[in-house]
């Protein structure tokens, strides 16, 4: 629990880059390129997060979260070895639960600029038929945070599977071990009823824009 609230605070770090994310160089990645846009599109909506709202900035979100993240592949590889005993009316249910869950946390935490900054090296690290997109974010105070991103594709097509925490925290390593205890005791059923729950109080006006200091 203490390091999913870990990643969930160091990812509301995002949501404020000083500039269009900058590369340290020029970036000819495509895997890199995939990033810079994720992370431009999320500063376009900070910077209108008061006048959007938080269904404003859900929907503004949605296609570039979509499009950024392999979100079936991060639900299978979350969900674990069960995901080949789950019917598939249920697989297609978690993954669209999980994708909803995942813009809705953009959603709240996107939805102010103070001032942080965030940099993203133009060449991407090779890693397990991937690349490894790394990137830093400095908070308006304090030190900086390691976030990176493992993405698989090929050509222009990249997509992220796992964001890593300080470089080795991997954001479906915690997930797993939270999903598994639900698969456990309640089924695939169970864990589409917790993240239909997770997205709907990470809607709720009242939960959008917590502090910073808090997250």
């Amino acid at each position: 629990m203490l390091r999913r609230q870990v990643l969930l605070r160091c990812a509301a770090l995002l949501c404020a880059p000083a500039l269009p994310a900058r590369a340290e160089g020029e970036a000819t990645d495509a895997a890199v390129t995939r990033i810079q846009a994720f992370y431009n599109a999320l500063l376009s909506v900070m910077k209108q997060g008061d006048k959007l709202g938080l269904r404003g900035r859900y929907d503004k979100l949605a296609p570039t979260v979509r499009s950024t993240f392999d979100l079936a592949a991060m639900t299978r590889i979350a969900v674990g070895p069960e995901w080949n005993s789950i019917p598939p009316e249920q697989q297609a249910a978690l993954i669209e639960n999980f994708t909803q869950m995942t813009i809705a946390t953009y959603a709240n935490r996107f939805d102010s600029y103070s001032g942080e900054r965030l940099e993203v090296d133009a060449t991407a690290e090779p890693r397990n038929n991937g690349r490894i997109v790394h990137t830093k974010l400095f908070p308006s105070t304090g030190e900086p945070v390691t976030l990176n991103y493992l993405m698989r594709g090929s050509g222009d097509a990249w997509s992220v599977v796992d964001v890593y925490l300080t470089g080795t925290i991997s954001e479906l390593a915690t997930r797993r071990s939270e999903f598994s205890a639900i698969l456990k005791s309640g089924g695939p059923n169970a864990l589409i009823e917790s993240l239909r729950q997770q997205t709907e109080k990470l809607m709720r006006p009242s939960a959008a824009g917590p502090q910073r200091g808090a997250r």
